[in-house]
């Protein structure tokens, strides 16, 4: 599990540990970890030519140690001191000290650099960059150099994920001791590129802000069938959904629920025939919900247009998944005195009107936004979009890591409603269903595509293959480039895919 945390709590670590540590160890640890991180990504350290963008705060510490360490490897450094009079004092010193120069002019370092250290800001900074960084923010962009920002790209709100201003992306991102919800949330996390973590000792609560599955989570949340199950024993699920104007919905939305783990499919709606040819193995009842035969879950709204049905599944004493059509006008009141678990998964214009704000609004501010929505509604919600959040009352939001841009494609969510409403009736939890199924589905969108157009179905048809691929998976297998060794510091852990 990835983890990240907000400031508050990372600055109480910081406190704590540092009131054990020499002074400036901790800084020490840091910068070496970054220095380490900078040398993978330079190649050959000797002879490259480095430009370090210092603000006054500790992450201007950090850069000016770290460029130290590398001008002792022989790297040419120029430090661009953004305010003189503020810069770290100890840290300035040991950078002259190891041969590091302070540019005279910051412009023609840059448009030379090989590499540019981001540490204008870090993660206390708020309103993204101040008017004074934004030249230097677009020349470090518009050069040929590698960008890496210590700990947090500049301009980006590291509780919040949000960019309120200017800010400068990055190519990767070195971030210390855990991750910060702005480096798994977009749109900050569009700035930070690749990120990397340097562990430096941190002591942090059990419960994070903050959490995105790997494969090894997933594998220990997939049901699997004992000897004696039967199709029931493993959970039917019922999908309500299509329209004479979308019976594609229907057949999409089956589709991926044949795919979720539970043992059968009842579908209801108007989309019998078009089910039927494409999956005769599914339980067509053409009567209302209440009468279609005994399910584990209900998926209600895809491509439901005016078809009735939603009142009825809600009224239903089991666990239901409601989407697209179904979220129309949908009453919070309703849904908090449901008996059973109920799972909204709306994209950002679904959610905009569930809460009565402009659709960019919800885009900035996606995880004020999901959090927002499970407390009105009392729910699990499943807010999609380039950075898929799943949020209820009771634990850390967690972040979907996997997803590729050609998931925006018609039908996609249907499948998506259907994968998470059958692992629903296999018994999972509603976070567990939501945030195992957009996993899954982020993956199949990635071999579906394979970096071209691909279509819902072809999603559909790509999950079993991601789901054996992520049985194997064992605690601790992740993938990227390998650790850095940081003295004094445990182990770390690569980069992020």
């Amino acid at each position: 599990m990835r983890t990240a945390y907000d400031v508050d709590t990372v600055r109480a670590a910081e406190g704590e540990l540092m009131a054990l540590l020499p002074p400036g160890a901790l800084m020490q640890r840091a910068a070496a970890g970054l220095a380490a991180a900078c040398a993978d990504m330079l190649g050959r350290v000797y002879g490259a030519r480095v430009v370090l963008l210092v603000g006054s705060g500790d992450n201007g510490g950090d850069a000016l140690y770290a460029g130290a360490r590398l001008a002792r490897r022989g790297a040419g450094v120029s430090a661009v001191l953004l305010n003189p009079d503020r810069a770290h004092p100890e840290g300035l010193a040991a950078f002259t000290r190891a041969g590091g120069r302070v540019a005279d002019d910051p412009f023609e370092v840059l448009a030379v650099a090989d590499l540019v250290l981001d540490g204008i800001t870090g993660i206390g900074g708020h309103g993204g960059l101040r008017p004074d960084a934004i030249p230097l923010a677009r020349a470090a962009r518009g050069s040929n150099a590698v960008v890496v920002a210590v700990d947090l790209p500049s301009g980006v709100d590291a509780d919040t994920g949000e960019v309120p201003g200017e800010a400068l992306r990055a190519d990767a991102t070195v971030t210390f001791g855990t991750y910060k919800p702005g480096l798994l949330i977009d749109p900050a996390r569009e700035y930070a590129g690749a990120v990397r973590l340097i562990p430096i000792g941190l002591d942090l609560p059990s419960v994070p802000g903050v959490e995105a599955l790997q494969h090894a989570d997933v594998a220990d949340l997939l049901p699997t069938p004992a000897a004696e199950s039967d199709k029931y024993r493993r959970g039917v699920v019922g999908v309500v959904a299509g329209s004479a104007r979308y019976p594609g919905a229907a057949v999409l939305a089956v589709a991926g629920a044949l795919r979720g783990g539970a043992g059968a499919v009842r579908y209801v709606g108007p989309g019998g025939d078009a089910v039927i040819a494409r999956f005769p193995e599914t339980l067509v009842s053409d009567d209302s919900p209440a009468k279609a035969g005994r399910v584990q879950a209900w998926v209600v709204g895809p491509g439901l247009g005016d078809e009735q049905g939603v009142a009825e599944v809600l009224d239903s004493d089991v666990p239901v998944l409601v989407d697209a059509d179904g979220l129309r006008g949908l009453d919070p009141d309703a849904v908090r005195a449901r008996p059973a678990a109920t799972l909204l998964t709306p994209h950002a214009g679904e959610a905009a009107a569930l809460l009565g704000v402009p659709r960019e609004k919800v885009e900035a501010e996606r995880l004020a936004s999901v959090r927002e929505l499970a407390s009105r509604y009392g729910a699990t919600v499943l807010l999609k979009g380039s950075t898929t959040l799943v949020a209820d009352a009771a634990g850390p939001v967690r972040v979907n890591p996997t997803g590729t841009p050609w998931l925006a494609t018609a039908g996609s969510g249907d499948v998506l409603s259907g994968l998470a409403g059958s692992l629903l009736a296999a018994g999972l939890r509603a976070r567990d269903a939501g945030s195992v199924a957009a996993y899954l589905h982020g993956l199949a969108g990635r071999r579906a595509s394979q970096g071209a157009p691909a279509t819902a179905y072809g999603v559909a048809e790509a999950v079993p293959g991601v789901w054996r691929d992520v049985l194997p998976a064992r605690a601790g297998e992740m993938s990227g480039c390998g650790p850095v060794v940081v003295p004094g510091a445990p182990p770390q852990t690569p980069f992020a895919p």
